[in-house]
């Protein structure tokens, strides 16, 4: 799939129709016309204004397909954490949601984006926690594995990942990041087996636009597209570089602190856990750059530079990116 098929109109019509199709069973009639607001490299989304609300129906492109399933897997383990779906075609992968409101982004913007996810994140810890038990269940869903002891071998990919990008670009700066990367692979091999395995469920994207409700309510959590098995820890990479992008602090600062030590605080003593905190997310970055390369799907565009940045940043010994 790709944009070209998702805004062609016999795609669009099929879906139109399973949409309806959907509704009926739901007991719910579609009112107006279905929008197709989102169209992307790595899906397409469309909408529809309906009796019972807007609904959005989310058409996941091949390499992000697992979404689907996932959705399901998730409402029924961690029903309170997620959106529960009206309908999915396996065989199609396409899923029909609800409308969960509006997200903390357009809530709130940056205004007290410290003290909100000092909130949110412990309850993404709690998600985390209810679905370590069940690391079969998320790889049968296709969640691709980014253990700490597979990660040597994502290390290979994502050096070829790297590697492409620097020899058709034809960019000595990138050919040399790619060069000096190489070089550290018995280095990371060596700090992955200094991880304990805590896996979970991994967001890898995990910031206040994929976050739906109230900044004072529990929140649900959506967008699953990224979202890899690894490290519970690994997913503080995202909130915590957007902590300080957002508000433009350093990584020490007290409001990153905050929200990092609350979500810790739900796995034990914060104190004891963040060094491994710090391993978990820089180790995460390389399954950042797989993530960034799946998603882009062969369409890099204005990213194709991403996957190569984000490995680059592994020369900075924790979860930061260089300034």
């Amino acid at each position: 799939m790709d944009a070209a098929t998702w805004t062609s109109e016999e795609w669009l019509g099929q879906a139109r129709a399973w949409l309806d199709e959907q509704l009926v069973a739901a007991g719910v009639e579609r009112v107006g016309e279905v929008a197709q607001p989102r169209v992307r490299a790595w899906g397409t989304v469309l909408r529809a204004d309906t009796t019972a609300g807007p609904v959005w129906l989310k058409a996941p492109g091949p390499a992000t397909v697992f979404e689907v399933p996932l959705y399901r897997l998730l409402a029924t383990m961690v029903p309170r954490f997620v959106l529960d779906p009206i309908a999915i075609d396996l065989q199609r992968g396409w899923v029909l949601l609800p409308d969960g409101g509006p997200t903390l982004r357009e809530q709130i913007g940056d205004r007290d984006l410290s003290e909100v996810m000092t909130r949110v994140l412990p309850q993404y810890a709690e998600l985390q926690l209810e679905l370590q038990p069940h690391a079969e269940d998320l790889l049968a869903a296709g969640v691709t594995d980014m253990r700490p002891a597979v990660m040597p071998q994502r290390f290979d990919e994502a050096l070829e990942v790297t590697g492409r990008y620097a020899e058709t670009s034809g960019d000595a700066e990138a050919k040399e990041r790619h060069a000096w990367i190489a070089g550290q692979r018995a280095e990371f091999t060596a700090r992955c087996a200094d991880l304990p395995d805590r896996a979970s469920l991994d967001h890898n994207d995990l910031h206040t636009n994929n976050i739906l409700g109230g900044p004072d309510d529990s929140v649900r959590f959506y967008d699953w597209g990224d979202s890899v098995l690894a490290h519970s820890f690994s997913s503080m990479l995202i909130p915590l570089l957007a902590l300080t992008k957002l508000l433009d602090v350093g990584p020490d600062d007290d409001q990153v602190r905050r929200p990092r030590d609350a979500y810790l605080e739900v796995f034990g003593n914060p104190a004891e856990l963040v060094a491994e905190l710090d391993l978990a997310c820089w180790i995460g970055k390389v399954a950042r750059t797989l993530v960034w390369e799946r998603s882009l799907h062969g369409d890099p565009g204005e990213y194709a530079d991403a996957p190569l940045e984000t490995l680059w940043s592994l020369r900075m010994n924790s979860w930061h990116f260089p300034a």
